[in-house]
C-alpha cells in the first residue's frame, strides 16, 4: 500500500529550472497568485495547488540552506546563505503570504471546499491571519538568524582528553568507561567547556526573549506564552493541561526514576551515585558498542526497519542512495539531531552526531521514525496538508524506538548485551519525563515573568530542578554546573515551547507499543494510517486513527508508567 519510491513533485506553476536566488526572481510568482481571478471551485483548487507548489519550492530551498549550515558551522558562506534567506527573502514573502491567506479565506467560493478535507488547513490559515502583523516581519527575520547562533556557538565546543580533541558528543563516550576517574574527568571537562560560553549564551537568550516578547505584544498578546500556543496550533490543550502534566510526572514518574537510580547505585556498589555514573557499567563490563562506522549504523538500521516492515527499510535505503544522511559527529558540526522534511523532493534529510554509542542507535531509529512520517505524508496534495502537529510527529519517532527493539539483535548478537540495550532504552523512556517537565515548566515561568534577571532565572531553575529531584543522584560540589544546565537545551533557543510534545508523544508511543505487543502488524497498520493523514485531521482524530486516546491526564500517565515498569522488570528477568 505504501511505497518509498516517491518522486520529486512535478512543477506546473513554477518553471522546472527555477532556483531561488533573490526576492526579485521570486516575487512575480506571488504577484501572479495574488492577481489571479478565481471564478469556480475548480479554479480555486487549481490556485491552491499552485500556491502549494510555490510553498514547496521555497520551503525546500530554505531547508537546504539550514541543512548545509548545520553540517558545517565553520563555513561562513553557508551561514551567510542561510542569513540571506532570513533577511532578504523571507521578510518580503510574509506580506504576500498574509494577502494570499486573506484572498482565500475571504473568497466567496471558499465555502464550496469540502469541509472535512480542508477543515484543519483553513483553521491554520485563519490562525496565521490572526497572528500576522507587519511590524513583526523584521523582528521575525532577526529571530530566525539569532536562533541559529546557538548551533554556531555549540558547534565550536570541543574538549581534549588524553591529548586528543573531541566534540562534546564524541567525549560523552568516556561517560560509559568502567574507570570512574575517567568518567569524572570527562564529565568535568564537558561541563567546564559549556561554562566558558555561559555569558554569551545568556546574552543570546535574553536577546531572543526580548524580541519574542515584542512579537507577542505587537500581535496584541499580554505575554509570549499565549502567542506561542496559538502560533504552535495548540488547539486541543491548554497551559493548565501542561501544569497538570508537570504534577503527574512528579507524582507517578519521579518515584520510578528514584527506583531506577537506587538500583544503579547498588549495582555499581557505590555509596554515592554521581552524574558521571549514570551510563557506567561494572568493572569488566564493556560499554555497549552497537556499530563502528556511520555506514554500519545505516546498514543495521535498514535491516532492523526492514524486519519490522520492508517499507520502513526501503525509506532509509532511498535516503542513503541519494545522500540524505549526515550521521557522524565532527568538528564544526552543529549539535543535536533532526529529520528535515523536504516538501518538493519527498525524501527527507537526517542529521545527527553519532559517536558509536547506544544513544546513537536510539537517535537513529527516532529520526528514522520521523523520516517514515515524511514519506507517508508526502503524497498528500497540498504542502499545507503535510504540516502535521508535533504531538503526532513525535509519536512517529518515539514509537519507532520501541517497535524497533524487537529487532535490536541486529545491533547486539550477544543476548546479554541485547538485554542491556533494552533495559537502557526502557529506563530512558521513564527518566526522560522529569527533564521534559522541568524544561516545560521553566519556559512557562520565564515567559510569564519576562522581566526577570539572570540571577532570578538561575534561582528559579534550581528551584524547579529540586521539585523533580529523584534524591538519589549526588550533585554536591557541582552547583555551578547544575545552575547552568539549561543552557545546553537547544529547544529553548531555537524552538521555544516545543518540548512538552516529547512528553505527550512518549505517552502516545507507549500506547502504540502496548498495541504492538498484542498484535504487531495491526499496530503498524494503525501507525502508518495515522501518519499518512499528515495534518488533514485534528490531533485527537490522528490519535484515534492510531488506536490512541489523546489524553495525558495523571490517570493515563499512571497506567502507562506501570506498563513500562512491568516491561522493564520482565526484561531484567529475561
Amino acid at each position: 500500500m505504501y511505497t518509498a519510491n516517491i518522486q520529486k513533485l512535478q512543477r506546473h506553476f513554477v518553471p522546472a529550472d527555477f532556483i531561488v536566488t533573490d526576492w526579485q526572481g521570486l516575487e512575480p510568482f506571488f504577484k501572479t497568485l495574488l492577481e489571479k481571478e478565481i471564478t469556480s471551485k475548480e479554479e480555486l483548487e487549481e490556485w491552491l495547488m499552485h500556491m502549494s507548489e510555490l510553498e514547496a519550492v521555497v520551503s525546500e530551498d530554505a531547508c537546504w540552506r539550514q541543512i548545509k549550515m548545520t553540517c558545517d558551522t565553520s563555513n561562513k558562506s553557508l551561514e551567510d546563505a542561510f542569513n540571506f534567506f532570513c533577511t532578504e527573502i523571507q521578510p518580503h514573502m510574509q506580506p504576500y503570504a498574509d494577502a494570499l491567506n486573506k484572498k482565500l479565506i475571504n473568497h466567496p467560493l471558499v465555502n464550496t471546499l469540502e469541509e472535512k478535507k480542508y477543515f484543519t488547513y483553513l483553521r491554520s490559515i485563519k490562525k496565521s491571519i490572526d497572528l500576522f502583523r507587519e511590524e513583526n516581519i523584521p523582528l521575525q527575520s532577526e529571530l530566525a538568524v539569532l536562533q541559529q547562533h546557538f548551533g554556531v556557538i555549540s558547534g565550536k565546543m570541543t574538549v581534549t582528553i588524553d591529548g586528543q580533541e573531541y566534540t562534546l558528543q564524541q567525549a560523552a563516550k568516556f561517560l560509559e568507561n568502567p574507570d570512574r576517574a575517567v568518567r569524572e574527568n570527562a564529565y568535568r571537562k564537558i561541563q567546564e567547556r559549556r561554562l566558558q560560553d555561559k555569558d554569551e549564551l545568556n546574552e543570546l537568550f535574553n536577546n531572543l526573549m526580548t524580541k519574542r516578547n515584542q512579537v507577542a505584544a505587537n500581535a496584541g498578546y499580554s505575554n509570549y506564552t499565549d502567542y506561542r500556543f496559538k502560533e504552535l496550533g495548540r488547539f486541543d490543550y491548554s497551559q493548565q493541561d501542561c501544569f497538570a502534566f508537570h504534577e503527574a510526572v512528579k507524582l507517578h514518574v519521579v518515584p520510578l526514576v528514584k527506583v531506577i537510580y537506587e538500583k544503579k547505585k547498588q549495582k555499581l556498589g557505590l555509596d554515592s551515585l554521581r552524574p558521571w555514573d549514570l551510563e557506567a557499567e561494572l568493572e569488566g563490563v564493556k560499554p555497549l558498542h552497537p556499530f563502528t562506522t556511520s555506514s554500519e549504523l545505516v546498514e543495521k538500521t535498514i535491516e532492523c526497519f526492514s524486519r519490522l516492515r520492508p517499507f520502513f527499510g526501503d525509506c532509509l535505503t532511498k535516503m542513503n542512495a541519494i545522500k540524505h544522511l549526515d550521521l557522524e559527529s565532527r568538528m564544526g558540526k552543529a549539535p543535536g539531531g533532526y529529520n528535515c522534511p523536504l516538501a518538493e523532493s519527498g525524501a527527507p534529510f537526517i542529521f545527527m552526531n553519532a559517536a558509536g554509542q547506544m544513544h546513537d542507535v536510539t537517535t537513529m531509529v527516532h529520526e528514522g521514525g520521523h523520516a517514515i512520517h515524511s514519506f507517508l505524508s508526502h503524497p498528500l496534495p497540498l504542502t499545507g496538508f503535510k504540516e502535521y502537529p508535533m504531538e503526532i510527529a513525535e509519536v512517529a519517532s518515539m514509537a519507532m524506538e520501541l517497535f524497533s527493539m524487537e529487532h535490536w539483535d541486529v545491533f547486539f548478537s550477544d543476548a546479554t548485551e541485547l538485554s542491556r540495550a533494552k533495559e537502557h532504552q526502557l529506563e530512558r523512556v521513564i527518566t526522560l519525563f522529569p527533564w521534559i517537565a522541568i524544561i516545560d515548566k521553566f519556559q512557562h515561568w520565564m515567559y510569564n515573568n519576562s522581566n526577570h534577571t539572570n540571577e532570578q532565572r538561575t534561582e528559579k531553575w534550581l528551584e524547579i530542578l529540586a521539585e523533580f529531584s529523584d534524591g538519589v543522584i549526588d550533585y554536591s560540589g557541582l552547583e555551578t554546573y547544575r545552575s547552568n544546565a539549561w543552557l545546553r537545551q537547544l529547544h529553548l533557543f531555537e524552538v521555544p515551547f516545543y518540548y512538552i510534545e516529547y512528553g505527550i508523544a512518549q505517552l502516545g508511543a507507549i500506547g502504540m507499543w502496548m498495541q504492538f505487543k498484542q498484535n504487531p502488524q495491526q499496530a503498524l497498520d494503525k501507525y502508518c494510517n495515522a501518519l499518512a493523514l499528515g495534518g488533514t485531521v485534528t490531533l485527537p482524530q490522528l490519535y484515534e486513527t492510531a488506536g490512541l486516546k489523546f489524553d495525558f491526564s495523571p490517570e493515563t500517565i499512571k497506567v502507562l508508567m506501570e506498563f513500562v515498569e512491568q516491561e522493564l522488570n520482565e526484561s531484567l528477568i529475561s
